[in-house]
């Protein structure tokens, strides 16, 4: 057998298990009755958010990571706070095609979005980090990112009387360091949750939250023969927190991004992306981890032609058989998942001495 019959099974193998896992991992599309609060959608209701063991979320440990969030100070030149790339105003993210980092450089990725983060097993495009509790110091610890000096960050929190107190408050006994900052931010992190969506209310019975064509949309996402969208956007956040080659322009390119594959060297990881949750999605505009897309019509449509670039396809990756029509109603569904946004509060920033 060649090695490439050999990568091409290993390849379907994959996507077979990656398919069980995630129809596993809701329910399966035969069961699901398309009426609101039916039991059978009981699995797209999210639950408790979840937390490490040492860092339940508490009322001082919010407001302090609150505040290290959006404090610009903790920045290498003290003008770019993590708030940067993800802004409320912004769907939590930054609104550019890809982030921009110290000194303004353009950065090869879009920046993530905040919301409901903390439902994922690991961070970031490439899940090089396994909570955000890791991931909310990453960018101090990246030259082209925040390009913090931590030890001069660190002293310049412990100069600082409001943070060292509320420091004190929020983790008594512990010692400060770049962990326990990131620590902070996290427990502010894990209150930025979309669970109150027009589809959030329609699962749970109400039936005028959702418009007929948005339930149609939904029926398009989850049937295999049509969207198939379920297939990685699964389970009540809508994602299978798995990687996948998307087939973008973009990897056709000479030395492209490699994604996963630089933290797995497996060859299906080449070019292999994150699956992103998609609530909230039509907050967060541009899309992809490359911000090739506009608008959600635009991703739909990339969908519909299966990719640009066909090399090192993810097998997962499959043509989305849509008329005009479904794919404007499928659309219509991706807009039902964001819960209204809410006036937000910025918080007021330690005095430094």
């Amino acid at each position: 057998m060649t090695s490439k019959s050999l990568y091409s099974k290993a390849a379907l193998l994959l996507g077979s298990c990656i398919a069980s896992f995630t129809l596993g991992s809701t329910t399966a599309t035969a069961d699901i009755v398309y009426k609101a609060g039916d039991p059978s959608l009981k699995p797209f209701i999210l639950g408790e958010v979840p937390y490490p063991k040492g860092n339940k979320p508490t009322p001082a440990r919010i407001k302090l990571g609150k505040k290290l969030f959006f404090d610009p100070r903790l920045s290498g030149d003290g003008n770019m706070s993590c708030a940067t790339c993800h802004n409320p105003m912004l769907g939590w993210s930054d609104g550019l095609p890809t982030a921009k980092g110290h000194k303004s450089k353009v950065l090869g990725r879009a920046s993530p979005v905040v919301t409901n983060a903390a439902y994922n097993p690991v961070q970031m495009w490439d899940g090089r980090e396994p909570s955000i509790d890791s991931q909310a110091t990453g960018p101090m610890k990246n030259p082209n990112e925040m390009h913090t000096d931590i030890p001069a960050m660190l002293a310049f929190i412990n100069a600082t009387p409001e943070y060292k107190k509320a420091f004190a408050n929020a983790y008594p006994g512990e010692e400060l360091t770049l962990d326990l900052v990131g620590k902070a931010i996290a427990s502010f992190e894990r209150t930025v949750i979309s669970n109150d969506s027009p589809f959030d209310r329609w699962v749970k019975g109400d039936a005028k939250a959702m418009t007929k064509q948005q339930i149609r949309g939904f029926k398009l996402f989850m049937t295999p023969e049509k969207g198939n969208c379920a297939l990685c956007h699964s389970g009540p956040n809508f994602t299978d927190s798995s990687f996948h080659n998307l087939g973008l322009a973009s990897f056709g390119k000479k030395n492209p991004d490699l994604g996963r594959y630089k933290q797995r060297p497996l060859g299906i990881m080449k070019g292999a992306f994150k699956t992103p949750t998609i609530r909230d999605i039509t907050l967060s505009a541009p899309y992809f981890h490359d911000g090739s897309a506009k608008t959600l019509m635009e991703v739909v449509d990339h969908y519909v032609k299966g990719g640009v670039v066909k090399t090192n396809l993810s097998p997962l990756m499959i043509k989305a058989k849509l008329n005009n029509q479904e794919q404007k109603d499928l659309v219509a569904f991706m807009e039902a998942l964001t819960t209204e946004p809410k006036p937000f509060d910025l918080p007021i920033l330690p005095l430094s001495h």
